[in-house]
């Protein structure tokens, strides 16, 4: 089992942002490394050994928000694209392993950033 906690996903990223397609294209780009850098430094810090040949993991994301105002679940995962995208560079798999996701929001916690949590099935 691994665990990382992300950054929160930026505003920019969500499906209802209407913005220039640059201006997403460099959100994105922010995003994934960000999520990457992290997750590298939660690697080195937790002595977590990467696995790219696991099959069938479950990806559960917990959000916490970093205020009180209501988000939408769906938006809050196509909010995280990049960011998934960013951290299995890190641990050198293909999101294509990830047979189920299960997200939450914490609706009780303020904080601003998202938990993940990688099992195998």
């Amino acid at each position: 089992m691994m665990k990382f906690t992300l950054p929160w996903p930026l505003a920019q990223l969500s499906p209802n942002a209407r913005l220039h397609w640059s201006k997403v294209a460099r959100a994105k780009k922010q995003y994934r490394k960000a999520c990457w850098a992290t997750c590298l430094e939660q690697i080195a810090d937790q002595s977590i050994s990467p696995n790219g040949e696991a099959p069938g993991l479950t990806l559960t994301l917990t959000f916490v928000p970093p205020d009180r105002r209501s988000y939408d679940g769906d938006n809050l995962v196509a909010r995280m694209k990049s960011g998934i995208d960013g951290m299995c560079d890190a641990i050198k798999i293909d999101d294509k392993v990830f047979h189920t996701v299960i997200s939450t929001v914490a609706a009780d916690q303020i904080g601003g950033f998202v938990k993940v949590t990688i099992q195998g099935e």
